[in-house]
Protein backbone atom coordinates (compact mmCIF):
# COMPACT_ATOMS: atom_id res chain seq x y z
CA UNK A 1 0.00 0.00 0.00
CA UNK A 2 1.50 3.33 -0.80
CA UNK A 3 1.17 6.23 1.42
CA UNK A 4 0.97 10.05 0.68
CA UNK A 5 1.73 12.85 3.04
CA UNK A 6 -0.98 15.82 2.21
CA UNK A 7 0.29 19.37 3.73
CA UNK A 8 -2.70 22.62 4.60
CA UNK A 9 -1.90 24.57 6.97
CA UNK A 10 -6.08 25.22 7.28
CA UNK A 11 -8.56 22.21 7.43
CA UNK A 12 -12.33 21.77 8.77
CA UNK A 13 -13.63 22.50 11.31
CA UNK A 14 -11.08 26.30 10.72
CA UNK A 15 -13.09 28.87 8.85
CA UNK A 16 -11.01 29.86 6.17
CA UNK A 17 -10.77 29.67 2.20
CA UNK A 18 -7.68 27.26 2.49
CA UNK A 19 -10.20 24.82 5.23
CA UNK A 20 -12.72 25.25 2.67
CA UNK A 21 -10.83 23.77 -0.03
CA UNK A 22 -8.84 21.51 1.29
CA UNK A 23 -10.97 19.45 3.43
CA UNK A 24 -13.41 17.94 0.98
CA UNK A 25 -10.34 17.46 -1.86
CA UNK A 26 -8.99 15.04 1.06
CA UNK A 27 -11.78 13.04 1.00
CA UNK A 28 -12.60 13.10 -2.56
CA UNK A 29 -8.58 11.67 -3.00
CA UNK A 30 -8.91 9.35 0.01
CA UNK A 31 -11.90 8.04 -2.25
CA UNK A 32 -9.86 7.59 -4.80
CA UNK A 33 -6.67 6.09 -3.52
CA UNK A 34 -9.31 3.88 -1.60
CA UNK A 35 -7.70 0.45 -2.13
CA UNK A 36 -4.15 2.11 -3.63
CA UNK A 37 -3.29 4.45 -0.61
CA UNK A 38 -2.95 5.88 2.65
CA UNK A 39 -2.73 9.87 3.24
CA UNK A 40 -1.72 11.12 6.22
CA UNK A 41 -2.70 14.89 6.39
CA UNK A 42 -0.85 17.16 9.11
CA UNK A 43 -2.18 20.55 9.75
CA UNK A 44 -3.21 22.72 12.66
CA UNK A 45 -6.02 22.46 14.74
CA UNK A 46 -7.96 26.04 14.17
CA UNK A 47 -6.22 29.18 14.40
CA UNK A 48 -7.62 31.22 11.54
CA UNK A 49 -9.22 33.67 13.93
CA UNK A 50 -8.17 34.68 17.70
CA UNK A 51 -11.71 35.33 18.31
CA UNK A 52 -13.30 32.12 17.06
CA UNK A 53 -12.78 28.92 18.33
CA UNK A 54 -13.50 25.41 17.28
CA UNK A 55 -13.05 21.53 19.19
CA UNK A 56 -10.68 19.51 17.16
CA UNK A 57 -8.89 16.32 17.60
CA UNK A 58 -5.20 16.01 17.49
CA UNK A 59 -5.51 12.88 16.01
CA UNK A 60 -8.55 11.26 13.95
CA UNK A 61 -8.41 8.01 11.41
CA UNK A 62 -11.07 8.31 8.89
CA UNK A 63 -11.14 5.35 6.58
CA UNK A 64 -7.48 5.11 4.63
CA UNK A 65 -6.35 8.95 5.77
CA UNK A 66 -5.57 10.19 9.34
CA UNK A 67 -5.42 13.91 10.29
CA UNK A 68 -2.90 15.30 12.45
CA UNK A 69 -3.53 18.60 14.00
CA UNK A 70 -0.78 20.49 15.23
CA UNK A 71 -0.99 22.99 18.22
CA UNK A 72 0.65 26.51 17.24
CA UNK A 73 0.78 30.00 19.36
CA UNK A 74 -2.15 31.98 19.09
CA UNK A 75 -1.78 34.92 16.43
CA UNK A 76 -3.36 38.23 15.57
CA UNK A 77 -2.62 37.18 11.75
CA UNK A 78 0.10 40.08 12.10
CA UNK A 79 3.60 39.19 10.18
CA UNK A 80 5.59 38.56 13.55
CA UNK A 81 2.68 35.97 14.61
CA UNK A 82 2.84 34.16 11.60
CA UNK A 83 6.47 33.61 11.42
CA UNK A 84 6.20 32.46 15.09
CA UNK A 85 3.03 30.07 13.85
CA UNK A 86 4.46 28.63 10.81
CA UNK A 87 7.80 27.26 12.58
CA UNK A 88 6.12 25.71 15.34
CA UNK A 89 4.05 23.68 12.55
CA UNK A 90 7.43 23.65 10.32
CA UNK A 91 9.48 21.96 13.57
CA UNK A 92 6.11 19.50 14.38
CA UNK A 93 5.64 18.28 10.78
CA UNK A 94 9.52 17.45 10.78
CA UNK A 95 9.29 15.83 14.01
CA UNK A 96 6.05 13.72 12.89
CA UNK A 97 7.82 12.41 10.06
CA UNK A 98 10.47 11.59 10.41
CA UNK A 99 11.45 7.87 9.79
CA UNK A 100 8.51 7.95 8.00
CA UNK A 101 8.31 6.86 4.21
CA UNK A 102 6.08 8.59 1.60
CA UNK A 103 5.82 7.62 -2.38
CA UNK A 104 4.01 11.45 -2.88
CA UNK A 105 3.67 14.56 -1.19
CA UNK A 106 1.25 17.05 -1.54
CA UNK A 107 1.54 20.47 0.19
CA UNK A 108 -1.25 23.16 -0.27
CA UNK A 109 0.09 26.47 0.27
CA UNK A 110 -0.50 30.47 -0.11
CA UNK A 111 2.18 31.81 2.00
CA UNK A 112 4.89 29.91 0.26
CA UNK A 113 6.25 28.46 3.44
CA UNK A 114 3.95 25.24 3.59
CA UNK A 115 5.06 24.70 -0.07
CA UNK A 116 8.63 24.66 1.23
CA UNK A 117 7.97 22.35 3.80
CA UNK A 118 6.60 19.93 1.69
CA UNK A 119 10.05 20.38 -1.24
CA UNK A 120 12.30 20.02 1.98
CA UNK A 121 10.37 16.38 2.68
CA UNK A 122 9.99 15.39 -0.73
CA UNK A 123 13.65 15.59 -1.68
CA UNK A 124 15.08 13.83 1.24
CA UNK A 125 12.83 10.99 0.26
CA UNK A 126 13.24 11.52 -3.31
CA UNK A 127 9.22 11.77 -3.94
CA UNK A 128 7.25 13.45 -6.16
CA UNK A 129 6.01 16.59 -5.19
CA UNK A 130 2.73 18.51 -6.38
CA UNK A 131 1.97 22.01 -5.00
CA UNK A 132 -1.47 23.69 -4.68
CA UNK A 133 -0.08 27.49 -5.03
CA UNK A 134 -3.03 29.86 -3.60
CA UNK A 135 -1.23 33.07 -3.87
CA UNK A 136 2.27 34.79 -4.99
CA UNK A 137 3.62 35.16 -1.41
CA UNK A 138 6.69 36.84 -3.27
CA UNK A 139 4.37 39.49 -4.71
CA UNK A 140 2.20 40.08 -1.55
CA UNK A 141 4.99 41.13 0.26
CA UNK A 142 6.58 43.21 -2.02
CA UNK A 143 3.10 45.35 -1.74
CA UNK A 144 2.23 45.00 1.99
CA UNK A 145 6.02 44.86 3.87
CA UNK A 146 6.59 48.56 4.79
CA UNK A 147 10.09 48.57 6.81
CA UNK A 148 12.72 49.53 4.18
CA UNK A 149 15.29 47.13 5.48
CA UNK A 150 13.09 44.22 6.13
CA UNK A 151 11.75 43.95 2.92
CA UNK A 152 15.47 44.39 1.65
CA UNK A 153 16.65 41.53 3.90
CA UNK A 154 13.34 38.88 3.03
CA UNK A 155 12.52 39.22 -0.49
CA UNK A 156 15.79 38.06 -1.48
CA UNK A 157 15.22 35.25 1.09
CA UNK A 158 11.91 34.29 0.08
CA UNK A 159 12.55 34.42 -3.77
CA UNK A 160 15.77 31.70 -3.38
CA UNK A 161 12.61 29.36 -1.55
CA UNK A 162 10.74 30.24 -4.22
CA UNK A 163 13.09 29.17 -7.07
CA UNK A 164 14.47 25.74 -4.82
CA UNK A 165 10.46 24.49 -3.81
CA UNK A 166 9.06 25.64 -7.55
CA UNK A 167 11.42 24.14 -9.87
CA UNK A 168 11.72 20.64 -7.88
CA UNK A 169 7.90 20.52 -8.01
CA UNK A 170 6.51 17.69 -10.52
CA UNK A 171 3.38 19.34 -10.67
CA UNK A 172 2.04 22.96 -9.66
CA UNK A 173 -1.46 23.39 -9.73
CA UNK A 174 -2.50 27.49 -9.72
CA UNK A 175 -5.65 28.46 -8.18
CA UNK A 176 -5.73 31.49 -10.66
CA UNK A 177 -5.24 32.15 -14.17
CA UNK A 178 -4.05 35.29 -13.15
CA UNK A 179 -0.84 33.51 -11.73
CA UNK A 180 0.01 32.04 -15.10
CA UNK A 181 2.76 34.68 -16.34
CA UNK A 182 4.86 34.89 -12.90
CA UNK A 183 5.40 31.11 -13.25
CA UNK A 184 6.81 30.80 -16.78
CA UNK A 185 10.28 31.01 -15.80
CA UNK A 186 9.29 27.81 -14.24
CA UNK A 187 8.59 25.85 -17.63
CA UNK A 188 10.16 21.99 -16.38
CA UNK A 189 7.22 21.20 -14.62
CA UNK A 190 3.78 20.48 -15.24
CA UNK A 191 1.01 23.16 -14.28
CA UNK A 192 -2.86 23.17 -14.40
CA UNK A 193 -5.18 25.60 -13.10
CA UNK A 194 -7.90 23.92 -11.03
CA UNK A 195 -10.03 27.09 -9.15
CA UNK A 196 -11.70 27.54 -6.40
CA UNK A 197 -15.30 25.79 -6.42
CA UNK A 198 -18.83 26.18 -5.10
CA UNK A 199 -19.63 23.84 -1.72
CA UNK A 200 -23.35 22.29 -2.19
CA UNK A 201 -23.43 24.06 1.46
CA UNK A 202 -24.21 27.47 -0.72
CA UNK A 203 -25.86 25.75 -3.72
CA UNK A 204 -28.54 24.57 -1.54
CA UNK A 205 -29.00 28.14 -0.20
CA UNK A 206 -33.21 29.06 0.34
CA UNK A 207 -32.64 33.09 -0.43
CA UNK A 208 -36.06 34.14 -2.11
CA UNK A 209 -35.70 35.78 -5.86
CA UNK A 210 -38.74 37.66 -5.65
CA UNK A 211 -37.97 40.08 -2.75
CA UNK A 212 -37.85 44.02 -2.78
CA UNK A 213 -34.85 45.22 -0.73
CA UNK A 214 -35.40 46.55 2.81
CA UNK A 215 -34.68 49.68 4.15
CA UNK A 216 -32.37 50.31 4.38
CA UNK A 217 -30.54 48.45 2.41
CA UNK A 218 -28.23 45.87 3.97
CA UNK A 219 -24.55 45.11 2.41
CA UNK A 220 -23.07 42.15 3.99
CA UNK A 221 -19.77 41.21 4.22
CA UNK A 222 -18.03 37.87 6.23
CA UNK A 223 -14.45 36.94 6.11
CA UNK A 224 -11.07 38.10 6.64
CA UNK A 225 -10.03 41.55 8.07
CA UNK A 226 -7.22 42.16 7.17
CA UNK A 227 -4.51 44.62 4.57
CA UNK A 228 -5.00 42.31 1.86
CA UNK A 229 -8.76 43.20 1.92
CA UNK A 230 -8.50 46.85 2.81
CA UNK A 231 -11.75 47.50 4.00
CA UNK A 232 -10.50 50.70 5.86
CA UNK A 233 -10.35 52.14 2.56
CA UNK A 234 -13.83 51.54 1.05
CA UNK A 235 -16.23 50.85 3.65
CA UNK A 236 -16.19 53.88 6.04
CA UNK A 237 -16.27 56.50 3.30
CA UNK A 238 -19.11 54.54 1.17
CA UNK A 239 -20.94 54.61 4.35
CA UNK A 240 -20.66 58.13 5.59
CA UNK A 241 -22.09 59.27 1.44
CA UNK A 242 -24.68 56.73 1.19
CA UNK A 243 -26.27 57.45 4.65
CA UNK A 244 -28.83 55.73 6.54
CA UNK A 245 -30.54 54.18 3.06
CA UNK A 246 -27.88 51.55 3.41
CA UNK A 247 -26.65 49.34 6.09
CA UNK A 248 -23.03 47.51 6.26
CA UNK A 249 -22.87 44.57 8.12
CA UNK A 250 -19.07 43.58 8.56
CA UNK A 251 -18.71 39.44 9.63
CA UNK A 252 -15.23 38.19 10.20
CA UNK A 253 -11.62 39.04 12.46
CA UNK A 254 -8.38 40.06 11.64
CA UNK A 255 -5.37 42.51 11.60
CA UNK A 256 -6.93 45.68 10.52
CA UNK A 257 -9.94 45.45 12.15
CA UNK A 258 -9.84 48.09 15.19
CA UNK A 259 -8.40 50.17 12.49
CA UNK A 260 -11.41 50.02 10.69
CA UNK A 261 -13.40 50.25 13.62
CA UNK A 262 -11.41 53.31 15.38
CA UNK A 263 -12.29 55.28 11.29
CA UNK A 264 -15.99 54.22 11.64
CA UNK A 265 -16.08 55.63 15.13
CA UNK A 266 -14.08 58.58 13.85
CA UNK A 267 -16.63 59.24 11.25
CA UNK A 268 -19.80 58.63 13.80
CA UNK A 269 -21.24 56.17 11.79
CA UNK A 270 -24.40 54.22 12.54
CA UNK A 271 -24.63 52.39 9.01
CA UNK A 272 -21.94 49.84 9.99
CA UNK A 273 -22.32 47.17 12.29
CA UNK A 274 -19.31 44.38 13.47
CA UNK A 275 -19.61 40.64 14.26
CA UNK A 276 -17.55 37.78 15.03
CA UNK A 277 -16.79 35.03 12.48
CA UNK A 278 -19.63 32.57 12.74
CA UNK A 279 -19.89 29.08 11.57
CA UNK A 280 -20.59 28.28 7.82
CA UNK A 281 -24.59 27.58 8.59
CA UNK A 282 -24.90 30.58 10.32
CA UNK A 283 -23.60 32.41 7.61
CA UNK A 284 -25.26 30.91 4.80
CA UNK A 285 -28.82 32.29 7.04
CA UNK A 286 -27.07 36.16 7.24
CA UNK A 287 -26.80 36.03 3.88
CA UNK A 288 -29.71 34.89 2.65
CA UNK A 289 -31.47 37.83 4.63
CA UNK A 290 -28.83 40.31 3.13
CA UNK A 291 -29.81 42.71 0.48
CA UNK A 292 -26.19 42.55 -1.25
CA UNK A 293 -23.04 40.52 -0.85
CA UNK A 294 -19.88 42.48 -0.62
CA UNK A 295 -15.84 41.56 -1.53
CA UNK A 296 -13.07 43.77 -2.12
CA UNK A 297 -9.29 43.67 -2.74
CA UNK A 298 -6.76 46.81 -1.45
CA UNK A 299 -5.32 47.75 -4.30
CA UNK A 300 -1.95 46.47 -4.55
CA UNK A 301 -0.01 44.63 -7.70
CA UNK A 302 -0.14 41.28 -5.66
CA UNK A 303 -4.03 41.17 -5.84
CA UNK A 304 -4.04 42.00 -9.78
CA UNK A 305 -3.30 38.06 -10.36
CA UNK A 306 -5.67 36.35 -7.59
CA UNK A 307 -8.96 35.30 -7.86
CA UNK A 308 -11.10 35.60 -4.17
CA UNK A 309 -12.24 32.28 -3.16
CA UNK A 310 -15.33 34.30 -1.74
CA UNK A 311 -16.42 35.16 -5.35
CA UNK A 312 -17.62 31.71 -5.82
CA UNK A 313 -19.36 31.16 -2.53
CA UNK A 314 -21.34 34.96 -3.03
CA UNK A 315 -22.20 33.84 -6.68
CA UNK A 316 -24.26 31.10 -5.73
CA UNK A 317 -26.85 33.72 -3.87
CA UNK A 318 -29.08 35.79 -6.38
CA UNK A 319 -28.82 38.81 -4.61
CA UNK A 320 -26.70 41.46 -6.90
CA UNK A 321 -23.04 41.21 -5.69
CA UNK A 322 -20.44 44.03 -5.05
CA UNK A 323 -17.20 43.78 -6.08
CA UNK A 324 -14.07 46.18 -5.69
CA UNK A 325 -10.98 43.96 -7.19
CA UNK A 326 -8.93 44.72 -10.41
CA UNK A 327 -6.92 42.58 -12.59
CA UNK A 328 -7.74 38.90 -12.93
CA UNK A 329 -10.31 39.25 -10.65
CA UNK A 330 -12.26 42.16 -12.64
CA UNK A 331 -11.89 40.38 -15.70
CA UNK A 332 -13.13 37.19 -14.58
CA UNK A 333 -16.24 38.35 -12.66
CA UNK A 334 -16.94 40.61 -15.95
CA UNK A 335 -17.14 37.67 -18.04
CA UNK A 336 -18.59 34.90 -15.36
CA UNK A 337 -21.44 36.72 -12.69
CA UNK A 338 -24.14 38.11 -14.09
CA UNK A 339 -26.02 41.14 -11.69
CA UNK A 340 -23.31 42.84 -10.04
CA UNK A 341 -21.80 45.84 -8.81
CA UNK A 342 -18.07 46.23 -10.59
CA UNK A 343 -15.53 48.68 -9.35
CA UNK A 344 -11.79 49.42 -8.93
CA UNK A 345 -10.48 48.35 -5.77
CA UNK A 346 -10.30 51.75 -3.10
CA UNK A 347 -13.00 53.52 -5.54
CA UNK A 348 -15.71 54.34 -3.40
CA UNK A 349 -16.99 56.95 -5.65
CA UNK A 350 -17.28 54.33 -8.84
CA UNK A 351 -18.92 52.08 -5.86
CA UNK A 352 -21.09 54.69 -4.29
CA UNK A 353 -22.24 56.38 -7.76
CA UNK A 354 -23.15 52.42 -9.20
CA UNK A 355 -24.65 51.53 -6.05
CA UNK A 356 -27.05 54.38 -6.20
CA UNK A 357 -27.94 54.41 -9.99
CA UNK A 358 -28.39 50.85 -9.68
CA UNK A 359 -32.13 49.18 -10.33
CA UNK A 360 -32.47 46.64 -7.74
CA UNK A 361 -33.04 42.57 -8.93
CA UNK A 362 -31.94 39.38 -7.79
CA UNK A 363 -31.54 36.24 -10.03
CA UNK A 364 -30.11 32.85 -9.62
CA UNK A 365 -26.72 32.33 -11.64
CA UNK A 366 -27.21 28.35 -12.68
CA UNK A 367 -24.93 28.13 -15.39
CA UNK A 368 -21.96 29.86 -13.27
CA UNK A 369 -22.79 27.92 -10.34
CA UNK A 370 -23.14 24.50 -12.82
CA UNK A 371 -19.54 25.44 -14.37
CA UNK A 372 -17.96 25.98 -10.94
CA UNK A 373 -19.25 23.14 -8.66
CA UNK A 374 -15.92 22.27 -6.06
CA UNK A 375 -16.96 18.45 -6.40
CA UNK A 376 -16.23 18.34 -10.41
CA UNK A 377 -13.15 20.11 -9.82
CA UNK A 378 -11.93 18.14 -7.13
CA UNK A 379 -12.64 15.21 -8.50
CA UNK A 380 -10.41 16.11 -11.76
CA UNK A 381 -8.02 17.66 -9.23
CA UNK A 382 -7.61 14.67 -7.01
CA UNK A 383 -6.75 12.28 -9.72
CA UNK A 384 -4.52 14.50 -11.52
CA UNK A 385 -2.57 14.25 -8.08
CA UNK A 386 -3.32 10.59 -7.98
CA UNK A 387 -0.93 9.88 -11.54
CA UNK A 388 2.31 11.29 -9.50
CA UNK A 389 2.00 7.92 -6.85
Amino acid sequence: MKKILYLTFYFEPDLCAGSFRNSPLVKELAAQAQGEATIDVITTLPNRYSSFEAEAPEFEQRDNYTITRVAIPKHQSGMKDQVLSFKAYYQKVKSLVKGKKYDLVIASSSRMFTAYLGYTIAKKLKAPLYLDIRDIFYDTLQDVLQNKFIKTLALPIVKQIERKTFYYANHINLISAGFKPYFNSYNTTHFSYYTNGIDDIFIENKTKEDIVAAHPKTILYAGNLGEGQGLDKIVPDAAKILGDGYEFIIVGDGGIKNRLIEKVKAYNLNNVKFLPPVKRNELIKMYEECDFTFVHLNDYDAFKKVLPSKIFELACFPQPMIAGVGGYANSFISENIENKILFNPCDVNGMVEQLQNYSYMRGRRQHFIDTFRRTAINKEMASSMLEYL
